[in-house]
């Protein structure tokens, strides 16, 4: 484990007890999975107090992915693989947003205003992509850039809610891509076999460059193959959960890792 340095935080936005901007764990992992955790903690800068949210809407998936950090942690080991986490929660910023959309610092999510993100000067939306945004996405830069000449496949961890806005999401687990979905599609063979229940493609969201920044940036822009593993958040409730989980993840991944890293060359030679 390593701690993040503080970097941009030098505008004082964050006191300096409180946690960087992210968590980077096993940088030197010898496999070839990288990943990443954009929704990983619910945690508000000091000055920011609550955004005048409630402790349980903070709790819920408005304010992070629920269990998706633990997931993470346990998969980084089962699979050796470098993990990138980010720090404070989406409603203070989303690091998987691109900074033009709407939802990058949102003022209502899932129909909860967000009273802290009302009528914010351009000032104070910089503040937060230069303290949070930008250290998170540095921080991936500089691991897949040190890993340049090594197969590396990308995959982002995360939950979602059973329910959202009155439909109900049956899939236990999905697995979403961009514009490349050959990664995606060994993925999901391979979690069919471990899973009951119908696996998500491209589900409960598709990806899309407009919506989504991390795969998109970090994954195909840069010629890798990426995936975005969404897990249901009321299969991940305990420590027995989050622990099948990333066991099952793991198991589907080495079983398609050897092909998956020959898609990555077979790209790179064309």
């Amino acid at each position: 484990m390593s701690a993040a340095p503080r970097g941009h935080a030098a505008s004082g936005f964050l006191d300096p007890d409180e946690p960087a901007a992210y968590e980077l764990l096993n940088t030197t992992g010898a496999g070839s999975a990288v990943l990443v955790c954009d929704h990983a903690s619910n945690r508000i800068p000091r000055r920011l107090g609550t955004l005048g949210l409630a402790p349980e809407q903070l709790a819920d998936h408005i304010g992070w992915d629920p269990g998706a950090a633990e997931v993470a942690h346990r998969l980084s080991a089962h699979l050796d693989a470098p993990l990138v986490l980010s720090g404070y929660s989406r409603l203070v910023i989303d690091c998987n947003r691109p900074l033009a959309n709407a939802a990058s610092i949102a003022e209502q999510s899932a129909g909860v205003p967000v009273p802290g993100n009302l009528g914010l000067t351009a000032q104070a939306r910089a503040v937060r992509v230069e303290t949070l945004f930008r250290p998170y996405h540095e921080a991936i830069d500089r691991l897949l850039d040190a890993r340049a000449n090594r197969p590396s496949l990308l995959l982002s961890i995360h939950s979602f809610t059973p329910v959202l806005d009155g439909d109900k999401r049956p899939w236990p687990v999905g697995v979403s891509h961009w514009r490349d979905r050959r990664f995606a599609a060994l993925m999901l063979k391979a979690l069919a076999r471990r899973v009951d229940g119908v696996v998500g493609d491209n589900q409960p969201y598709p990806i899309e460059e407009a919506i989504d920044h991390t795969v998109p940036v970090h994954g195909e822009r840069r010629g890798l193959h990426a995936v975005m593993i969404e897990i249901r958040n009321d299969g991940l409730r305990t420590t027995a959960q989050f622990d099948a989980w990333a066991e099952r993840l793991a198991a589907a991944y080495h079983e398609i890792e050897a092909e998956a890293v020959k898609l990555g060359r077979s790209r790179a030679d064309t």
